[in-house]
């Protein structure tokens, strides 16, 4: 019997491209998977303090979320998500999301786009290499610490640029101010970044200036609003909305005399609270959301007569705090209820403000006064391309023809 000549069956070995690519590929997963583990430890250490009654921790790691795919320059790379449980309340929770992966991140971007959207996340400019040859692959150019040093004098370029924007034809009907301190690493001390928000006339939300201030000073604020003008912004705005401590009302009385006014209540809540003991910070917050939320300017009133006698007697501070700013805290009402939501808070700029300070703690404060005004400048501008319009956008004419509004609700003329 012929012995059998059949060969076994040749196994193709991996060339070198593609071993590179899994190394490649195994090196990004690993990447993220400790980038999110330690924003995870972070977030739960920096709410360790929060215990129920028998002294066990409200937020607290809880497996993993289901694993999803990323597309990358080197194909998929699945990654999984550790679920942080949030026991309190559903009021008092607060819901976790990884900077480094948002929920709605199903690719990177594209080079151009990559590059400064890792830095303005809080990747130093010498981890660029690994991590962008991690994620895109061997065919991404020489990525130097150069690349980023020209990235960031064209974005210096940009932010100058925008600031002596013409402003001709500009109206916008809501503005929203504040002031917002960072530390500076080099130059020693801390810098306040003044920003100015807007909406337009057909409910989009625009960033209008942002400027570097001093102690948030009427000086300061008045100068930037003369230059707005100086632009072209001539139609003053129906409603001002910002924080009692600023220089701002001052210097814009000076500038837009027949705009009204309303104080921020998230600033006024905390101002007040901090007035008072922890153990009645709980029941104090509830009554002052029931003066704002209330359906109407009366309900409202009642509330705040309520607060105030409750806490008068014994807490003056916090009462008195609250009761200076009466009729500037309830201007609202005298807006379209759709807008209220908007016009309450300076929410609009706070919201974008905490990827601003979650790169700044990142970083560790910025390196120089210009870099901190670029940062924010261009965390802004990426900010904006997801920025909604307005509630009831197409109240906002009413509005601008002066049309009265009774606790949220337009005022129909009477027949001649």
């Amino acid at each position: 019997m012929s012995e059998s000549t059949t060969e076994p069956p040749i196994v193709p070995l991996p060339t070198g491209q593609d071993m590179l690519t899994d190394l490649l590929r195994d090196g990004a997963r690993r990447l993220l998977a400790e980038a999110i583990e330690a924003e995870v430890a972070a977030w739960i250490d920096a709410h360790s303090h929060l215990r129920d009654a028998s002294g066990r921790q409200q937020v607290v790691r809880n497996g993993h979320l289901p694993g999803r795919a990323i597309q990358t320059g080197i194909g998929e790379i699945e990654v999984r998500q550790p679920r942080v449980h949030d026991r309190r309340p559903p009021g008092q929770r607060e819901k976790f999301t990884p900077a480094v992966l948002p929920p709605y991140l199903r690719r990177t971007r594209n080079l151009e786009e990559l590059i400064p959207w890792l830095y303005l996340k809080g990747i130093s400019t010498g981890d660029f290499a690994e991590a962008l040859g991690a994620i895109l692959g061997p065919d991404a150019p020489n990525l130097l610490a150069t690349t980023i040093t020209r990235l960031k004098a064209a974005w210096e370029a940009d932010h100058e640029a925008w600031s002596k924007r013409s402003m001709e034809g500009k109206h916008f009907v809501y503005v929203w101010a504040d002031g917002v301190h960072f530390t500076i690493r080099l130059e020693g001390g801390r810098q306040c970044i003044l920003v100015l928000m807007g909406a337009t006339a057909d409910g989009k939300k625009e960033l209008i200036a942002i400027a570097d201030g001093y102690r948030e000073s009427e000086q300061s604020w008045k100068e930037l609003l003369l230059d707005c003008k100086a632009r072209g912004l001539e139609v003053e705005p129906s409603l001002a909305i910002g924080d009692g401590a600023l220089g701002f009302w001052k210097a814009m009385r000076q500038v837009w005399d027949t705009t009204k006014q309303q104080r921020c209540w998230v600033h006024k809540t905390a101002n007040v609270l901090d007035k008072l003991p922890r153990g009645s910070q709980p029941k104090a917050k509830r009554m002052l959301h029931d003066i704002y939320q209330a359906e109407g300017r009366e309900g409202a009133e009642k509330a705040f007569d309520l607060f105030v006698a409750t806490y008068e007697a014994k807490y003056p501070k916090a009462t008195g705090c609250l009761a200076k700013d009466r009729g500037t805290l309830l201007t609202f009402y005298d807006f379209p209820a759709e807008h209220w939501v908007h016009i309450r808070t300076t929410n609009p700029i706070e919201s974008v403000f905490s990827t601003v300070r979650l790169r700044h703690a990142k970083t560790k404060g910025s390196g120089s006064r210009t870099a901190c005004l670029t940062m924010v400048y261009k965390l802004m501008e990426s900010a904006s391309k997801k920025w909604r319009a307005l509630n009831g956008s197409t109240l906002l004419p009413e509005v601008i023809q002066g049309t009265v509004f009774v606790d949220g609700v337009k005022q129909e003329k009477p027949a001649a």
